[in-house]
């Protein structure tokens, strides 16, 4: 897990309301890219470990017989099941658990996904679990933005979100030290995913990355839900001054855009697999 980080049930508390409208969506075609390098064929079970409000899970449920999201927020489960009720996903379901309880009676599965979730995790034993639920030749997957992308093109037609002042504005009200939680420090995002997949007897390693590039408008409360969708800067941490904190936030977009209107480029989608070896059991 990140250094000096413990887990607790307020990591993303009060963040399920604003993830879908603050999180910028993974690349177009993600999930037709990922269904093609693993020949998904609409048989077999797929889990997604830390699915938050299910965004992963519903772009993968067509390509599955069944889905499973697993988180233990239980307020991300509920938007998960009210996204997947509005797009008319029946073959979805959804369970409060943490990684490391897994296996938790779920079974065995084709393809087990962590999309942005795996550094929040004991790792190794995670994987090792993971290993045992998989069928055999079955894959792991890890998704996450592309890590350095390249160099802007060109500048965008609006002024890019202040993320550099919002990370000011959030230090002055909650410190120098990035916090999450109940306030536990969090020093950095463990990489090296390829030695801990390693470690657990995975092979057969491919990365695939889909490209996105489109430029979309973002609005200040876009920016605002992104804000409030991150765990080191989630509601609960501000405390009874989540409404200052809030109005300054508001005039820190104001001052960077007078009209409240941002552009942003869509990032890559970089994913990662790894297969059980077909003789493993």
């Amino acid at each position: 897990m990140p250094d000096g980080w413990q887990w607790d049930r307020t990591l993303f508390q009060g963040s399920a309301a604003h993830y879908q409208r603050g999180r910028l969506p993974y690349a177009p075609g993600f999930a037709e890219t990922l269904a093609t390098a693993l020949g998904l064929d609409g048989r077999g079970r797929l889990l997604d470990v830390g699915c938050g409000p299910g965004t992963v899970t519903l772009a993968l449920t067509r390509f599955f017989t069944e889905a499973i999201g697993v988180d233990p927020d239980e307020d991300m489960l509920a938007e998960a099941e009210r996204q997947a009720r509005r797009r008319g996903v029946t073959n979805a379901r959804w369970v409060a658990a943490r990684a490391e309880d897994l296996p938790a009676g779920l079974g065995e599965f084709r393809v087990v996904v962590f999309a942005q979730s795996f550094h929040w995790t004991d790792r190794d034993r995670v994987a090792a679990t993971v290993l045992e639920m998989l069928e055999p030749g079955g894959a792991f997957v890890h998704i996450s933005d592309l890590k350095d992308p390249p160099a802007e093109p060109a500048p965008p037609p609006l002024p890019a979100p202040p993320y550099a002042q919002i990370g000011d504005l959030v230090r002055r009200y909650l410190g120098a030290v990035r916090r999450a939680g109940r306030g536990t420090p969090v020093n950095g995002t463990p990489n090296r995913e390829d030695l801990v997949l390693a470690r657990a007897g995975f092979d057969d390693f491919e990365r695939h990355v889909v490209a996105a590039g489109e430029v979309v408008d973002r609005t200040a409360d876009d920016i605002v839900a992104w804000t409030f969708s991150r765990s080191d800067s989630a509601p609960h941490l501000f405390g009874d001054r989540l409404e200052d904190f809030e109005r300054d936030l508001r005039a820190v977009l104001r001052q960077a855009a007078p009209g409240n209107r941002f552009a942003e480029r869509l990032p890559a989608t970089e994913m990662m697999t790894w297969r059980k070896p077909r003789g493993a059991r």
